[in-house]
């Protein structure tokens, strides 16, 4: 079995004397100034992320050129509820409302099967138009969604408007009827 010897005692006057411990002392200055140098470097060098914004194009209001009539075929409109809910109608029908949501099968698929009906009728898809008609229960991610798909389906004339009472009624399954 191994032993750790330790002083011996049969020679007391062979023992060597202690040695004087020194303090330590460290200076930590220079690594502050070089943790200072480097956040500085990080904060000079970074980039601060800008928000990105969707660009509009909003007409003048007092602009008495921008009144025009569309023919009722080209039209489609969406009203935005809540829940992740669309509702859609033809033109000036309320009768026909349907209801679909925001993924690809769904309002993706009727804004593209209305700019079939008019490339069909008028020879140019381009001239669907599309009125955005966000409800109070409507979230913002809604109003942004329905935006996006204008961009994905090349929807290039479409309207950011407010829903009429007659239009909320079935929505919000109230009655129109005085």
């Amino acid at each position: 079995m191994a032993e750790i010897q330790t002083s011996s005692s049969r020679h007391p006057a062979k023992t060597k004397p202690a040695r004087k411990k020194l303090s330590t002392r460290v200076d930590l200055t220079p690594m502050v100034d070089l943790g200072f140098l480097l956040i500085t470097f990080f904060i000079f060098t970074t980039t601060i992320r800008h928000s990105t914004a969707m660009h509009l194009n909003l007409p003048d209001d007092n602009d008495p050129t921008i009144i025009s009539t569309t023919p009722q075929s080209k039209t489609i409109s969406l009203l935005l509820a809540g829940d992740s809910k669309v509702y859609y109608y033809q033109g000036m029908d309320m009768l026909h409302m349907q209801q679909t949501d925001y993924s690809a099968a769904g309002l993706r698929a009727v804004i593209l099967q209305k700019r079939k009906q008019v490339e069909q009728q008028y020879k140019d898809g381009r001239q669907t138009i599309v009125l955005i008609k966000p409800l109070a229960e409507a979230l913002y991610k809604n109003v942004v969604d329905a935006l996006d798909e204008m961009a994905i389906n090349d929807i290039k004339t479409y309207v950011l408007m407010d829903a009429s009472e007659q239009e909320r009624a079935p929505v919000l399954g109230k009655s129109t009827e005085p």
